[in-house]
């Protein structure tokens, strides 16, 4: 622990002499309509940058940040601050290109939110270290694919061969595998900190399954502790060491690991002050219950770090498990992070220890490869193969207590944040309509038509997913401007859904489609035609963009939108160049 700022620099002069992260020719640096397949080059090393150099929109990333800013006061809708203070960093194609510190990493003085005076507080820095909480499974899980490498450990093989204490009450035929998913069977919670010291890992190795393995799918921290004994005994030294030794020291993580020394206090971010167990308030010393009655050491929390250094851990999986000249995991056990191995439990898709595809905290920037994970405290990473990005939001919460609530819609916000700065640039000429909430584009009268409308138009479509039609983009056509009808939608393109459809929806495929409809209209009628936006309130995705709209019927053009702008009305749409 203790990365002096001259280190710092070095490190920063190093990369910039071997490690470009500038895009090369012919790559898609700054947009989100190309996705990148497979990985980055492995020499890509994180260097400072700005949003516009790395080809971003700098707009919606402050706009971000001021929401970070915001939620340190009190929140809309609570009686208190969203948490005391955050660190924020975004970094995409190798360049860091955001990096802010807002509100406080020491505030309260007890569990009622009692503030500190003035000059007892403690500002929250760039490079103040927080509790990852459960962020640290990330590391326990790539721990665990470094002993598939390595030949010493298979995958699914019962987890009784490596530690035979496990084997009994029906957990015989749980597999490595089934641990990293969370599909082992295994209760959700334990509360070790309320059993004696000698009985803590026992009691673990000796709960009984709720379901059988493989049958549903339950977020465990039992899972974890029992992969951090696992990796332990396999490896033949301390948990904390093997993460020290296999993951933090390659990668020159200086700030991160298990129990950090009393010297580093002063950087380290303050949690809850907390009264049962008894511990006051918990700064310096892991927040989790069950870690702190492991010793502070365990595989599902206990982990300390900072934003710099958790971005050069994102940025190694984004290379494909290589940073700074050292491999810390093959290509082949990196892709298994970031393969959903969940199908058959929609909703909660799970590479190996790594979370995939969750809209609720990574917004525009989810897809079926976009891994990262949250932390109870507070935190979150969020990596985005797809556009070469990483998201990471640390905040505390939990300080002074977690009751005060969710800090998710920060979460969102910094994904999101990214997601919009980068481009999805006009499909032809050089405007399209983007409706980033819900919104009405509609045109002005057309004709009178010689009969049924022929109409075209591209769509990018980023939006939840839903099947109760939420989030979704439609085209209603009418006669007299009060009664409006759908239109049916037939849409081709990478993950158009088949046949037509009486809206469109969707996300990850990142790609434009072409849109095609018939619109009932008899001859001498006029028409009129418009693209509804709908949200919630809940997730966000990039939005919708319609471009290249075109209307006609069998013997003449009614509409042009590409030389003809003026005649499409927005309300809640706007003309974007990106």
């Amino acid at each position: 622990m203790g990365r002096t700022v001259l280190a710092a620099v070095a490190l920063l002069s190093v990369t910039a002499l071997t490690g470009s992260a500038a895009a090369a020719p012919g790559r898609a640096a700054g947009h989100f309509d190309r996705p990148q397949p497979g990985f980055a080059p492995a020499d890509t090393h994180l260097m400072e940058g700005t949003p516009a150099g790395a080809g971003l929109d700098p707009d919606p990333i402050a706009a971000a940040q001021r929401q970070l800013d915001a939620w340190t006061e009190r929140t809309p809708g609570r009686e208190h601050p969203m948490y005391g203070g955050a660190v924020s960093l975004l970094a995409h194609d190798g360049i860091v290109v955001h990096r802010e510190a807002t509100g406080e990493e020491l505030r309260y003085a007890d569990d009622r939110g009692t503030e500190l005076p003035a000059d007892h507080r403690e500002p929250m820095r760039t490079n103040t270290i927080f509790d990852v909480a459960s962020i640290t499974k990330l590391f326990t899980s790539i721990a665990t694919l470094q002993l598939v490498d390595g030949g010493e450990l298979d995958l699914d093989a019962p987890v009784a061969r490596y530690l035979p204490e496990f084997g009994n009450r029906g957990k015989e035929e749980i597999t490595v595998r089934q641990l990293l998913t969370h599909t082992s069977g295994l209760p959700s919670i334990v509360e070790l900190w309320k059993l004696p010291p000698e009985q803590r890992i026992p009691h673990v190795m000796n709960l009984t399954p709720e379901h059988p393995p493989g049958t549903n799918y339950e977020y465990s921290d039992p899972n974890m502790i029992t992969l951090g004994v696992l990796v332990s005994r396999l490896a033949g030294e301390p948990l904390d060491q093997v993460v020290r030794h296999r993951i933090t020291e390659p990668l020159g993580m200086a700030d991160t690991g298990y129990r950090p020394p009393e010297s580093e206090l002063h950087r380290i971010a303050a949690t809850e002050f907390q009264t049962d167990p008894p511990r006051g308030m918990v700064r310096g010393e892991v927040h989790d219950e069950n870690a702190w009655a492991l010793g502070g050491v365990a595989g599902q929390a206990g982990i300390f770090s900072t934003a710099d250094d958790l971005a050069v851990l994102g940025q190694a999986l984004l290379n494909g498990g290589a940073y700074g000249g050292h491999r810390i995991l093959s290509t082949e056990q990196v892709e298994q992070l970031m393969t959903n191995f969940n199908e058959e439990f929609p909703g909660h898709a799970h590479g190996l220890g790594f979370e995939l595809d969750q809209r609720w905290y990574m917004a525009g920037l989810s897809g079926p490869r976009s891994a990262g994970h949250t932390g109870y405290t507070g935190t979150s990473l969020v990596l985005d193969p797809a556009s070469r990005s990483i998201a990471v939001l640390l905040t505390n919460r939990v300080h002074p207590s977690r009751e005060w609530g969710s800090n998710n819609p920060s979460r969102q916000a910094l994904a999101q944040g990214m997601a919009k700065a980068l481009a999805v640039p006009p499909r032809r000429g050089s405007t399209s309509w983007h409706a980033p909430a819900s919104g009405v584009l509609t045109t002005d009268e057309l004709g009178p038509t010689a009969g049924p409308v022929q109409l075209s138009f591209e769509a990018f479509v980023d939006t939840q997913d839903d099947p109760d039609g939420r989030d979704a983009l439609s085209v209603e056509s009418s006669v007299d401007g009060a009664d409006w009808r759908p239109v049916p939608l037939t849409a081709s393109g990478e993950g158009a859904p088949e046949g037509p459809q009486r809206s469109l929806a969707g996300a990850g495929h990142r790609a434009w489609w072409s849109v095609r409809a018939e619109v009932p209209a008899e001859p001498g009628q006029r028409v009129r035609l418009r693209w509804r936006y709908d949200t919630d309130e809940q997730y966000e995705g990039r939005g919708v963009n319609v471009d290249a709209v075109h209307a006609a019927d069998h013997d003449s053009t009614l509409l042009d939108g590409e030389a003809e702008a003026g005649r499409l009305r927005p309300k809640g749409w706007q003309e974007v160049s990106r």
